[in-house]
């Protein structure tokens, strides 16, 4: 009986030990700057109130993140007669991730996911290329499927098929390249067009705006883009108490500010129940 008192003191001590040591997860935590309560909690009232399926509605960038077990998938439809160089391809793929990680850090405290956020990292792929003349892509590798002559919208589009907004069940049956090169959302690069659009579909924006900013730190447009995919909204004719420039207030802000952040997490602690979490 000694023995086994001794072995579970040693248990106790290293349980102890290893509690002191690990580092703290952030869980089920909701405690946004006290100066921040009041209005993230107007812009969900709001929600609340405006929108029509809001939480019956299932394809939100949070969806697809959790159907993927923690990945993205993009097309690129590029609504353009400009050449595409391999280079210029992979400047394309790298700055989206790049924005993209911007609002998924957002989900992180110290380094751990933030109220249940189950990944500390989520992959991003681009796919697929749809275009409208398979000469514009001036590369032979096979890196990316390559998509010409279907159109919808009057823009180049990647195969229904394997895209998630047309089969929203996750499953891909029709796809030429399996589940495995489906696209949840799509970067939409059209010629010529100013401002934006966003959605659970993807993010459309001006492709010369997009290739001239492929250095730039905070691609605004499409960050502001990409909160739309997530559920955020616009606020076109009201701003909430006590806040000023925010991303998601179109032309108040070029990055991802306190409260633009507060507002996603809130989205997200609004959605986690229908993941279990």
């Amino acid at each position: 009986m000694k023995a086994r008192k001794g072995f579970t003191l040693l248990a106790a001590l290293a349980t102890a030990l290893s509690l002191a040591t690990a580092p703290a997860v952030a869980a089920n935590q909701w405690n946004p700057p006290s100066t921040l309560v009041r209005p993230v909690n107007e812009v969900w009232q709001h929600v609340e109130s405006t929108y029509g399926n809001l939480y019956g509605f299932r394809n939100y960038g949070w969806d697809q993140i959790m159907a993927n077990r923690g990945s993205i998938n993009y097309c690129v439809r590029w609504d353009s007669d400009q050449p595409v160089s391999a280079a210029l391809r992979d400047r394309v793929h790298t700055a989206l991730a790049r924005q993209f990680k911007k609002w998924m850090d957002v989900q992180l405290e110290n380094g751990q996911g933030y109220n249940n956020w189950p990944y500390q990292q989520i992959p991003l792929k681009v796919v697929g290329w749809a275009v409208r003349d398979r000469n514009t892509l001036q590369w032979t590798d096979n890196s990316v499927d390559i998509y010409t002559g279907n159109i919808n919208e009057n823009a180049p589009q990647c195969a229904p098929e394997c895209g998630r907004f047309f089969n929203q069940n996750g499953s891909y049956p029709r796809c030429p390249g399996g589940a495995a090169r489906h696209y949840d959302m799509s970067l939409w690069l059209t010629k010529g067009l100013g401002g934006g659009a966003g959605g659970d579909w993807g993010q459309r924006i001006g492709s010369e705006y997009y290739v001239n900013a492929l250095n730039s730190d905070n691609i605004h447009i499409l960050l502001h883009e990409i909160g739309h995919s997530f559920g955020l909204d616009d606020f076109y004719d009201w701003t909430p108490t006590g806040v000023g420039g925010f991303l998601m207030k179109a032309g108040s802000a070029t990055q991802i500010t306190e409260f633009d952040k507060w507002m996603f997490r809130d989205f997200w602690r609004h959605m986690k129940n229908r993941y279990g979490l």
